[in-house]
C-alpha cells in the first residue's frame, strides 16, 4: 500500500475493510494509523482486537481506550476497521437551544436533503448527558461484534465541551459501512470520549461535508480470505452492535 498523500477528490472517503467483516468478528487489520491518515484528516473506526475507538480531528488519530483514558495514537497501531476523508465543510447551522440526538439527525437529514447520500457531520460545541460506550480489547478466538460490544464500558458525562465527529450512510450501504449515523466523541481537554449512544447538544455549530465517493480497501489477510461472512439478519446485528441512529 502507498504511503503517499491521497490527492484526490476532497469529498472521497477511504475505508478500510467492512461492516459485515467487523461483526463476524475479524478484528485484525492490515492498515497502519501513518497510511491511514494520509487518506483524510478526519474519521472514526476502531484499532486491531477492537480495542477501543478512534476519532480523527485535524489530522490528529486519537484512541479511545475502555479505561476512560485518551491518547494520540501511535502511527504504526493498525486498524482493521477505519473511515476517513479530508473534511471541508459545505454547509451547517448554529445550535441555540437543547436538542436531543433525534432531534438533531432530523435536522441534518433536513438540511442535506434526506438520508440516501453519505455526508460527514461535524458538531463543536457544549454538550449535556452525554453517553459513550467504549470496547475493551478482545483476545482470540474473537467474538462476534454483538458478543464482544455486550460487554462494553458505558459512560455518561453530565456536561463536557467537545467534538463529534462521524458519518451518515444510507441504508443500502449496510453490509460495507454503518448505516444511520456512526458518531465519535472527545472532549477538548482530550481526556474523554468514546462511541455516542445518546446526547443532547446545549449549544454549538453544526459542520456538514458531502461525500461523492467511497474508496475500500479489503484486507490482505489469510483470515479475511477464508472467513465465512454472514449477512443474514445484518441490520439487526449491525443496531445491536453499534447502538446507532438509523
Amino acid at each position: 500500500m502507498s504511503a503517499s498523500v491521497d490527492t484526490g477528490d476532497d469529498y472521497t472517503v477511504y475505508q478500510t475493510s467492512t461492516m459485515a467483516a467487523l461483526l463476524t468478528g475479524l478484528y485484525d487489520g492490515d492498515v497502519t494509523v501513518q497510511q491511514l491518515l494520509t487518506h483524510g484528516d478526519f474519521g472514526v473506526g476502531t484499532f486491531n482486537h477492537l480495542d477501543g475507538e478512534m476519532i480523527v480531528l485535524e489530522g490528529v488519530c486519537y484512541h479511545l481506550r475502555n479505561d476512560g483514558s485518551v491518547r494520540i495514537a501511535s502511527g504504526t497501531d493498525k486498524t482493521p476497521f477505519a473511515a476517513v476523508t479530508h473534511f471541508r465543510s459545505a454547509r451547517g447551522f448554529d445550535i441555540t437551544e437543547p436538542v436531543t440526538l433525534a432531534q438533531l439527525t432530523k435536522q441534518i437529514d433536513d438540511v442535506t436533503g434526506g438520508d440516501n447520500l453519505p455526508v460527514a457531520v461535524r458538531i463543536d460545541g457544549t454538550f449535556s448527558g452525554l453517553k459513550t460506550r467504549t470496547v475493551g480489547e478482545q483476545q482470540k478466538p474473537y467474538p462476534p461484534l454483538t458478543d464482544a460490544s455486550a460487554h462494553e464500558t458505558i459512560n455518561t458525562l453530565e456536561t463536557t465541551q467537545g467534538t463529534v465527529a462521524g458519518f451518515r450512510t444510507p441504508q443500502f450501504e449496510a453490509a460495507i459501512s454503518v448505516a444511520g449515523y456512526h458518531l465519535h466523541y472527545v472532549d477538548d481537554a482530550r481526556a474523554h470520549g468514546g462511541h455516542v449512544l445518546d446526547l443532547t447538544v446545549a449549544a454549538g455549530r453544526v459542520s456538514i461535508a458531502p461525500i461523492t465517493q467511497l474508496r475500500l480497501v479489503l484486507p490482505d489477510t489469510p483470515e479475511y480470505r477464508k472467513a465465512d461472512i454472514d449477512l443474514a439478519d445484518l441490520a439487526q446485528q449491525e443496531q445491536r452492535a453499534e447502538g446507532t441512529t438509523s
